[in-house]
């Protein structure tokens, strides 16, 4: 199941990831810095949702509240409530 979640808060514009049975089987960012977006979406592939929430949920980008990695968070559990 494919779910696409428009973040707040920082650079990237749209954040997309596909879970089959718990599982991330990929994830990808529109806009936001290009070389972390990527580097986090290829660290949380084929990780277990719930893990990738717990190490991602709370991440702080220079004092905003939130990051891409937390907003990928939040998007991750969204999609686990829609499943």
């Amino acid at each position: 199941m494919t779910h696409t979640y428009t973040p707040f808060g920082v650079c990237s514009r749209r954040i997309s990831v596909d879970i089959e049975d718990g599982i991330i089987k990929d994830c990808s960012f529109l806009g936001g810095c290009n070389g972390n977006t990527t580097g986090v979406a290829a660290l949380v592939k084929g990780m277990r949702a719930e893990d990738a929430v717990k190490k991602l949920k709370g991440i702080d980008c220079n004092g905003r509240g939130t990051s891409c990695p937390d907003q990928l968070a939040i998007c991750i559990e969204e999609a686990l409530e829609k499943e």
